[in-house]
């Protein structure tokens, strides 16, 4: 009995020593602290308390968001603490409800911040995360407007003055009346040393005590040194109870932005000298520093392209056609891109823009052009000093420089003179494969094919470049909710190297998927872009996600008519490097069905069951598996039975019946190219949807592939020195004309082709002054003068000696 007893008690101590404090994350002994715990329903009995969800759970990088701790209640008089990133350490408080707060501090980072909380002040046991979001990337409604920005950031130039106005969201600042203040950026110490560090400093105040109406307007007094020499800010509106430039207090900011009204009286009396001179500066100090544009990858040639290519280029907030084309750095585009990875030794940039030709703008031809950036506008891992401060050290080092030589002066040939345009000669678009429908796969090389097993599978697997995408297959149901012997993939999970795990898959509600990191559901009702450890997701809509790899490796998953397709992009220098359901990347389809143990199967000599038994060998384990298993059926389907479930017999053929009420239908809408991929799934699912939106899957892919054709490019054509030229398009096919300046002759081709192996025909043209050309023809016809009396003198002397010797001889006679 007493044993019993004994047994008893140790059991009971180990379940009720299983606390979450400290241990999120993990999944212990008798219960779980990790994420998936909420639908396994194992939860530590303590988890809400330790583990915390945070509401907002994102704000802007500069700090000042008030959130609340969820499913928690504290002491009344409690004192919290919130420690960010190990760290910076900030007050929280309690509310009169009993729910704790903690406010987001300044971290001059993007993505997932870390925080712990204490309530003791000494052990910090409870944890959670912040998204920390780039000031550009931010919602509107969560920042402070600078009404009419253009009058902001020109003031003191000719004919901008008068009143300064600005709005914020009252509900964003818990407090009657507020204070206005500027803080300034700049970053000090030399260039690519530990001495380069970020300066992000309280300067002054515009207003205090004033209402929180949400509205603020002043007229800008020019400041004097050495506090003008601030260049770049941001205002931030905050409670009038907290002390001038506290930092890390509830606030609302507005976005960074060149600071012309606050600038020195020199500024006003001459804006443009005083530009100018600053130019001239920034011209030297870039001489002086190492050069990154070898670095950085070049732009695609095309609108087309650019927009393709979603595992290297993301649509820039500042320029894009979704949204208006409100291109005010770029003016003549209506679409820019900005490379997503930093180069890799100077963290440096690549924009590119393009007209409504889809042609890409270069900086030879307009002020609107694409330029690269010393600093990328995103930042860069491990963000937090230059050049790699999101959004900040891109104002330093490439828009600030703007304004100076070409908004406030007129004198942008230096500022492209660092800062040319990439013209694409050295581009070379990715290669996508693709997996759609029932389901189907096309692979990176074009070879199409259907594999039907039920399971989880590698679509690909790079290991020398770290890159796994791994996808999950389920049997189709038809509408009365029984199974069919047709699969379609539910879920993809994918990693490269030591990036987050991501994991992609359908849920309940049609066409909605569900974003995984790391086994934790992510959501974006505040955010679509996502900064993660490696990785970057983007998910504007629940029916589309886009994941986006250091390596430039893509991967576009879409949902719709109840399915899921998965492209996976991936730039040449996976050539050779890819093995799985998706091929080997090499440009000969014959090779791309190599199994598991490096049999090739032969294209033209493999059936349906034996293309079944390859993509059978393509079967993960659980040891190499990056899926979630956080539901009964997911541990019963996937996880306690084979990766592969030989169980599982697809239909390998396909008979179409004219009696079959859906033949009609089907008929008429499988057409083209793809058409038995979309009978089939119409079929074998009995529905007309399915098999709608697998022809759409596959019609978008030839869609793709035909955008991320090579383009073969000529490069920049320079018009001749005192002349003109037409045409402002550099691929194979097009033409240039080339014309003179008044007073100047042309010399060599009035037009000029790029041609199929990327030279321009003819020669160079050059412009010639008419007068250079009189005198040189004058110089021409007088040396012909010459020449033609000294033939006359020579011909008579020689006239003359022989007349002389024939009289000699008669007298000699």
């Amino acid at each position: 009995m007493w044993i019993e007893v004994i047994f008893t008690l140790l059991t009971t101590s180990r379940i009720y020593a299983q606390t979450c404090a400290e241990q999120c994350g993990k999944k212990l002994g008798s219960c779980s602290c990790h994420a998936t715990c909420v639908s396994l329903q194992n939860c530590c009995s303590d988890y809400r308390q330790f583990c915390l969800a945070i509401s907002p759970y994102s704000g802007a990088m500069l700090g000042g968001a008030d959130f609340t701790f969820l499913d928690v209640t504290f002491d009344v008089g409690s004192k919290i603490l919130c420690r960010f990133n190990g760290d910076i350490v900030v007050d929280g408080y309690v509310d009169e409800d009993g729910s704790g707060h903690c406010i987001s501090p300044l971290v001059l980072e993007t993505g997932w911040v870390p925080f712990e909380v204490s309530t003791d002040g000494a052990t910090y046991n409870r944890q959670g995360a912040w998204l920390s979001v780039h000031p550009g990337k931010l919602s509107a409604d969560l920042k402070a407007t600078l009404v009419n920005a253009t009058q902001w950031q020109y003031y003191g130039t000719p004919d901008v003055e008068g009143i300064l106005r600005m709005t914020w969201n009252t509900s964003l600042i818990k407090a009657g009346n507020v204070s206005v203040e500027l803080w300034g950026y700049r970053e000090t110490g030399e260039p690519y040393s530990s001495s380069w560090m970020p300066e992000f400093k309280y300067l002054y105040t515009l207003g205090r005590d004033l209402p929180n109406s949400g509205e603020f307007s002043f007229t800008p007094e020019p400041m004097k040194k050495p506090v003008s020499d601030w260049e770049l800010g941001c205002l931030r509106v905050s409670s009038s109870s907290e002390p001038d430039g506290k930092r890390d207090v509830e606030a609302v900011w507005s976005e960074d932005h060149a600071l012309a009204w606050h600038l020195e009286e020199k500024f006003r009396q001459d804006s443009a000298g005083w530009a100018l001179e600053k130019c001239l500066q920034w011209d030297k100090l870039e001489r002086a520093l190492p050069q990154f544009l070898n670095e950085t990858i070049d732009c695609p040639c095309t609108l087309a392209q650019a927009r393709a290519d979603t595992g290297r280029f993301h649509t820039d907030y500042g320029c894009d056609i979704e949204k208006g084309s409100v291109c005010t750095y770029h003016p003549g585009s209506v679409h820019c891109v900005r490379a997503i990875q930093a180069s890799p030794k100077y963290a440096a940039g690549q924009q590119c823009c393009y007209d409504s030709t889809g042609t890409q703008v270069l900086t030879g031809d307009s002020i609107g052009g694409s330029t690269p950036d010393r600093g990328h506008d995103w930042g860069s891992p491990p963000f937090k000093k230059p050049p790699r401060v999101p959004g900040l050290s891109h104002w330093i080092y490439d828009v600030l420089s703007f304004y100076y030589c070409c908004l406030w002066s007129d004198n942008c040939h230096y500022y492209f003179t660092h800062r040319p345009s990439s013209d694409c000669r050295t581009y070379q678009a990715p290669k996508p494969g693709i997996a759609f429908g029932d389901p189907h796969f096309v692979t990176f090389d074009g070879f199409s094919y259907t594999f039907n097993g039920k399971g989880e599978y590698y679509l690909v697997l790079a290991a020398e470049k770290g890159l796994t995408v791994q996808g999950r297959t389920e049997p189709v149901k038809l509408p009365n909710g029984t199974s069919t012997n047709a699969t379609r993939l539910s879920a993809v999970a994918m990693q490269e190297n030591a990036s987050d795990v991501i994991e992609v898959r359908l849920t309940d509600r049609e066409d909605h998927l569900e974003v995984l990191k790391n086994q934790e559901v992510l959501t974006f009702s505040q955010q679509s872009w996502l900064d993660l450890r490696g990785v970057f997701v983007f998910s504007p809509v629940p029916q589309n996600v886009t994941v986006m790899f250091p390596t430039g490796a893509g991967v576009e998953v879409r949902a719709r008519g109840g399915a899921m397709a998965t492209t996976v992009l991936l730039p040449q220098d996976f050539e050779n490097h890819t093995l799985g359901m998706l091929g080997r990347m090499n440009g000969d389809p014959s090779d791309d069905l190599v199994s598991s143990n490096g049999e090739v199967f032969p294209l033209n000599q493999t059936e349906a069951e034996e293309l079944f038994q390859f993509g059978a060998g393509w079967a993960i384990t659980n040891e190499t598996s990056l899926f979630t298993y956080d539901t009964t059926h997911l541990l019963n389907e996937y996880y306690f039975s084979a990766k592969h479930d030989p169980d599982f017999i697809p239909a390998f053929s396909l008979s179409e019946d004219p009696d079959d009420p859906l033949y009609a239908n089907v008929s008429r809408m499988c057409l083209g190219p793809g058409s038995w991929f979309c009978k089939y799934d119409a079929f074998t699912s009995r529905s007309l949807k399915m098999g709608n939106s697998t022809m759409v899957s596959f019609t978008s892919h030839m869609s793709a592939m035909r955008d991320l054709e090579p383009v073969v490019s000529c490069g920049w054509l320079a018009p001749p020195k005192n002349g003109r030229k037409e045409g402002t398009r550099y691929l194979e096919g097009s033409k240039v004309n080339l014309s003179c300046n008044s007073g100047y002759l042309l010399h060599g081709p009035e037009e000029r082709s790029c041609q199929g192996d990327g030279v321009w025909s003819g020669e160079a043209t050059q412009c010639i002054s008419d007068n250079v050309l009189g005198i040189v023809l004058g110089s021409v016809f007088a040396s012909l003068a010459l020449i033609a009396a000294i033939v006359v003198v020579v011909h008579t002397n020689r006239k003359r000696k022989r007349k002389a010797a024939e009289i000699q001889e008669k007298s000699d006679l």
